[in-house]
């Protein structure tokens, strides 16, 4: 596989998924002043500077709360020790996406710290770490870098002031006299003193009212290729991820849930279980949605496994829905053919009598997140505090519901944030239901007369079948067409469950009934009438976002349907698009056209039997282009290249931008295989592990080349624009190869319609 801007960790990572809504861009140049607003923290113990800080203005979301003022949080500190190392307090979840290297970068910059002493270090659940448009901790939205860009990079302005006016103030010269560079302080009279000598005394000294921060040609590692921190420790194996932390005297559990979601035990007979060795205890527990389980409690995993497989539990479904796959798209199809609630509204009068017409109906099963690293967490309930390890991307939701579930204030939760294996939006529920159950096994087992920490571990069967998946859906699209090609009208409806309602979201992403996630990416960038209802649905099934969120499916069905209009217009797709795109969307012709130009497309000949397709979608305030070639061999296609075109604004480290390309297209390219689909029959979901349910392997990885636009303007989000593009790229490459379209995924080549 040929890379750009790629070193040794340029492997599948990503970024967890939360569809954010649009936001103000943050303030550049002066940082903001009002000392009022900013605290200034001091280490409990040891000596170095501490630094935190109320920071105004970076990441609002506009159009979240309009009327509301700015929320100021504190959000962030670090740490500058005698021996010169810098460490900074990562205020997400580190999965994959490259945080615990791009913060750091954004401090270091502006401290003119040494790379090489740099570290970072996941915080725990608090409000310093907030995000400031949301108001909770959480990593979600690919929202790091557009959070913390002004945010961190003020952090490291600051200290860098502090510690010169300290070095000023013992070398009695004036600050201007003083120059840092490289975590190292040298005087006019040729003083010199490391950051970590002059750390304690710059603690003493107030924090500046304001400061300037660098124009970005001064920049020295943003913009840069910079290796991740956490490299060596992935690539040698001694990085520890949640799965691997286990405190001494930790008993491992794992719980058998009920088949059907919210389910409850009937009856249990637990002799056999209880009589495997190392199995310590069995208890009855609340899992999620009003469900009723059972936990082993054992010595070790492989006890606790052999125990819950040896478990006589008869389950009662009888109070539950029990959702069946085809029945269900049966009804989603019917439901489709209806005018639901209005999203976008225009005259769909000429679709009588256009030229031509294209009519349409797309289907999309639920998809699992299947992370490489399922569901983990420690637990230690203790009479007056809780203490709990995880991978969490929702660190404030899921302290307060481990709180509230063992009977305590947040504030005697220590949440510690786990680097996890992925994640995908798997770990950021707003209901927190692993975390629940964790708290209620927890207090069950103290209430059994038992103490000591916890580990609750979800096997693979667990995670695929143990819910909230991405939503299913149905499109159902009617698009007319003059005799020029020109789209004269578009009625469009989605069918499917929405995401958002019942969630701390739900009252600034749900407007007027209609989930902002369901239909994100409809329409633009393109100038068409579209006239865009929903229906949302109730379904016993859990669901929620999924890396790119509705982007994975909106992409795929603007997409397809811009490219077949081109090809009923007689035009090239590329110029068909730049015809419908309105100028003013610049970022996406600088992106389409970077892709074109470095892919080669309408100049290389392709091989006999390959087809270039093309797709450009923007999401997360990112856009990428793809141009693709494929080829097919009987009903099997084989995706072979892709040149991908990012604008991203200011990418802060090229190669975390160029993993999160790449890890995204892969898993793009993973929801078009034969498989890639969670079915369910009579309530019980039918896939169990990656022999039934399909994501993408390594022969199934293309040569991917990543090209980044240029731009210094604040960094937009990378953890999840690369996925929506991928599948209707290929898909439109199959389509000039085949001369029929491919309305579902994963797709099905011998089941094509005529175009």
């Amino acid at each position: 596989m040929r890379k750009e801007w790629i070193n040794d960790d340029a492997v599948v990572n990503e970024g967890g998924a939360l569809a954010p809504v649009a936001e103000a861009a943050a303030p550049q140049g002066r940082g903001s002043s009002g000392v009022s607003r900013r605290t200034f923290m001091k280490a409990a113990a040891g000596s170095g500077l501490v630094l935190g800080f109320f920071v105004s203005g970076g990441g609002r979301f506009a159009q979240a709360q309009p009327a509301q003022k700015p929320v100021y949080q504190p959000n962030a500190f670090l740490r500058i020790a005698p021996d010169n190392t810098v460490t900074v307090q990562v205020n997400r979840l580190e999965f994959g996406q490259g945080v615990q290297t791009a913060l750091p970068i954004l401090i270091a910059e502006e401290l003119d710290a040494d790379w090489s002493q740099m570290r970072g270090e996941l915080a725990p659940a608090g409000d310093p770490y907030k995000d400031p448009g949301f108001g909770i901790q959480m990593t979600g939205g690919s929202n790091t870098m557009r959070s913390s860009w002004q945010q961190y990079r003020e952090i490291g302005a600051r200290a860098r002031a502090m510690l010169v006016a300290a070095a000023a103030a013992e070398w009695k010269v004036s600050p201007d006299q003083v120059k840092a560079s490289k975590g190292i302080l040298t005087g006019p009279a040729g003083q010199r003193a490391t950051y970590g000598a002059m750390a304690d005394a710059a603690m003493k000294l107030p924090m500046p009212e304001s400061v300037k921060l660098k124009d970005p040609k001064d920049f020295v590692l943003i913009g840069k290729p910079v290796p991740r921190l956490d490299a060596r420790a992935k690539t040698t194996g001694t990085q520890q991820f949640g799965m691997d932390f286990k405190p001494a005297g930790t008993k491992v559990a794992v719980v058998a849930r009920p088949p059907v979601f919210g389910a409850k035990v009937a009856k249990l007979d637990a002799a056999k279980a209880k009589a495997i060795p190392g199995v310590t205890d069995v208890l009855e527990v609340a899992t999620d949605r009003g469900g009723r389980g059972v936990a082993v409690i054992a010595t070790g995993y492989w006890p606790a496994k052999q125990g819950r497989d040896a478990l006589n539990v008869q389950w009662d479904t009888s109070a539950v829905d029990k959702v069946d796959t085809k029945k269900q798209m049966a009804e989603y199809r019917a439901l489709a053919q209806k005018t639901g609630q209005p999203a976008k509204t225009a005259d769909t009068s000429k679709l009588k009598g256009a030229a031509r017409k294209i009519s349409a109906v797309y289907e999309f099963p639920y998809l699992a997140h299947a992370p490489m690293e399922p569901l983990n967490c420690v637990i230690d309930l203790r009479a007056d505090s809780c203490e709990v390890w995880a991978g969490s991307q929702f660190q404030t939701l899921d302290q307060a519901a481990v709180a509230r579930t063992v009977g305590m204030k947040p504030e005697q939760v220590t949440l510690h944030t786990m680097m996890a294996g992925g994640g995908f939006g798997r770990r950021a529920v707003p209901s927190s239901d692993y975390l629940v159950e964790a708290a209620n096994l927890a207090a069950a087992y103290k209430a059994a007369g038992k103490s000591g920490p916890l580990k609750v571990i979800w096997s693979r069967e667990d995670d695929i079948k143990g819910g909230y998946y991405r939503p299913s859906h149905v499109h159902r699209a009617e698009v007319g067409l003059d005799a020029k090609g020109n789209i004269v009208a578009w009625d469009h409806t989605i069918v499917g469950q929405p995401i958002l309602v019942g969630t701390p979201f739900e009252q600034f992403m749900v407007k007027n009934g209609v989930d902002a996630t369901m239909v994100e990416g409809m329409g633009e960038p393109y100038d068409v009438p579209m006239n865009l209802t929903v229906h949302n649905v109730k379904a016993n099934v859990p669901v929620l976002w999924w890396r790119s969120v509705g982007s994975t499916h909106t992409a795929f069905v603007m997409e397809t349907l811009i490219d077949e209009a081109a090809q009923i217009a007689k035009m090239d797709p590329v110029a068909y698009r730049k015809k419908l795109i309105d100028a003013k969307h610049t970022r996406v012709h600088a992106a389409l056209d970077l892709a074109v130009e470095q892919s080669g497309y309408g100049k290389k000949k392709l091989p006999k039997g390959q087809a270039w397709g093309v797709a450009v979608h923007e999401s997360f305030n990112t856009v990428v282009a793809y141009v693709v070639t494929a080829s097919l061999k009987g009903n099997t296609p084989k995706l072979h290249t892709v040149t991908a075109g990012v604008h991203c604004n200011t990418a802060v480290n090229p190669l975390t931008v160029a993993a999160q390309v790449q890890g995204a297209a892969l898993m793009g390219l993973g929801m078009t295989l034969p498989g890639a689909a969670v079915t369910l029959k009579d309530g019980v979901v039918d896939q169990q592990n990656f022999g039934d349910y399909t994501l993408a392997r390594m022969p199934d990885m293309p040569e991917i080349t990543v090209h980044i636009v240029p731009s210094t303007e604040p960094p937009t989000g990378m953890g999840e624009p690369g996925l929506p593009p991928l599948a209707p790229a290929y898909a439109n490459a199959i389509a000039k190869l085949t001369g029929k379209r491919l309305r579902k995924l994963p797709f099905d080549v011998a089941g094509t319609v005529k175009a």
